[in-house]
């Protein structure tokens, strides 16, 4: 099964890099509209300055990080055993787990999907429109924390998950891949007039389909030429 997983993560390289060009610029086309970004802004600098001033946010990160191992599971079917919570680690044990269940923790950003619920839920009972600004600075809060506590568990140690999930490869390149079309989602849902998901998507595909179009004519050349 790992071959499988690293020939599907070499074909979606490219991918990845068309993706990660395509969310650059919808950022880029949101923050354009600042008086509509402000907050939002504000709240990933204010989350940046306490983490790396102050408090690097450990056990609420681990917390959330296996939680969300634990809903997956629980999504997939697997039966939970224990949990374990502590301040630099933890740990879920359940009777069986996929690559979906192992990643799960590092493309999910667990207090942003609790932050939008409780918005919309609380919307549905009364108007929290006055409370936009609070709620983008609370997102933009959560999505830094969310990205910068998932670069740091994957790149500051050893992470098993990503051997367990197929390959430290196949890992990567899946968690960049879901990071981003979270990322590219939650910016199309706070600031739909500036973002267009089906461009953004249809310019991924073409240029995937345009350079395994290139590789594959070079590599055919190559033999032609050779025999």
């Amino acid at each position: 099964m790992k071959p499988v997983k690293l020939l599907c993560a070499c074909l979606l390289l490219p991918t990845a890099f068309f993706a990660l060009t395509e969310t650059g610029l919808i950022l880029l086309a949101a923050l354009g509209h600042l008086n509509t970004a402000v907050s939002f802004v504000a709240g990933a600098l204010v989350y940046m300055g306490i983490h790396y001033g102050y408090y690097n946010f450990s056990r609420p990160y681990v917390f959330m990080h296996e939680m969300t191992h634990a809903v997956a599971a629980l999504l997939c079917g697997c039966r939970i055993k224990d949990v374990s919570v502590r301040e630099d680690s933890g740990y879920v044990k359940m009777d069986r787990c996929n690559a979906f269940v192992v990643l799960a923790p590092y493309f999910i950003p667990g207090y942003v999907i609790l932050t939008v619920s409780a918005y919309v839920i609380g919307d549905l009972f009364a108007d929290l429109t006055p409370y936009r600004q609070v709620f983008l600075f609370l997102v933009g809060f959560f999505t830094t924390f969310h990205f910068v506590q998932t670069f740091k568990t994957l790149f500051e140690a050893d992470q098993p998950d990503l051997k367990l999930a197929g390959g430290k490869l196949f890992s990567v390149v899946m968690i960049v891949l879901c990071n981003l079309m979270v990322l590219a989602l939650l910016v199309k849902g706070l600031f739909p007039e500036t973002v267009s998901l089906s461009r953004a998507v249809e310019r991924v595909f073409w240029g995937t389909v345009n350079v395994w179009r290139i590789l594959v004519n070079y590599i055919i050349d190559h033999i032609v030429n050779a025999g």
